[in-house]
């Protein structure tokens, strides 16, 4: 399936879905990336979900002079329909993403930016009603410490506790629940299980509104779930 589609079939399902979808197939932790929630439009609330094929931007600290040196400012390539993903250094205190960059976002046609690290001029963001995922706040700018690497290149998670790599391309979806990773590879696998799932869980959830207990409820419309 083409990206696009891909984006279009994942509309009607949250992260969650996604994620049971992806336990099944054995992928570590559903593709959850922990630390990651929303801030903008607004903070954890409301009905925000953002679903597209990762663009990626590594910033390392200044004084990797080791690493590469991005040409141009990614910013300015932003393919339409993409979700930014920063990735920045690990404990940093400053921001590496703000409001004039979700400004040129948006323009670009991305569907949203997840940071890995600090984001700042938060309000600018939500002026624009442009959602952003972050690890948390700040003021200060990247300027004095860091610097973009590599764009559209692997990013590791920034965490001690979960090894997780975002490809470019990888799909990604946010919401409410937080970020999950969809590799490219299992897209079309974890689709094929998401939609009976989300049936079985429906009828179950009216059987127990109904009056009958989740165990009765579950053994009925959960043996027909599609396995892979």
């Amino acid at each position: 399936m083409a990206a696009k589609s891909i984006v279009k079939a994942l509309e009607p399902f949250t992260t969650c879905d996604v994620s049971d979808a992806l336990l099944k197939l054995k992928y570590p932790h559903g593709g959850f990336l922990a630390g990651l929630t929303m801030w903008s439009p607004k903070r954890q609330e409301g009905p925000t979900k953002i679903i597209g094929p990762a663009y990626t931007v590594k910033y390392v600290r200044k004084n990797y002079e080791n690493e590469p040196k991005a040409s141009g400012h990614y910013i300015d390539s932003i393919p339409a329909g993409s979700v930014v993903y920063i990735s920045g250094p690990p404990r940093m205190i400053n921001a590496v993403y703000g409001g004039l960059m979700s400004t040129r976002a948006q323009a670009s046609g991305a569907v949203g930016t997840i940071v890995d690290g600090r984001v700042r001029d938060l309000q600018e963001h939500r002026d624009l009603s442009y959602p952003v995922f972050a690890r948390d706040i700040g003021t200060a700018s990247p300027y004095e410490v860091a610097r973009v690497s590599e764009i559209n290149a692997p990013v590791f998670l920034q965490s001690e506790d979960q090894d997780a790599v975002i490809n470019p391309g990888d799909y990604l979806i946010g919401d409410l629940n937080g970020v999950v990773l969809l590799p490219q590879g299992l897209a079309e696998k974890a689709l094929e299980l998401m939609q009976s799932q989300v049936e079985a869980d429906d009828k179950i959830a009216q059987d127990i509104k109904a009056g009958k207990t989740f165990t009765e409820s579950s053994k009925v419309h959960r043996a027909g779930v599609k396995q892979p």
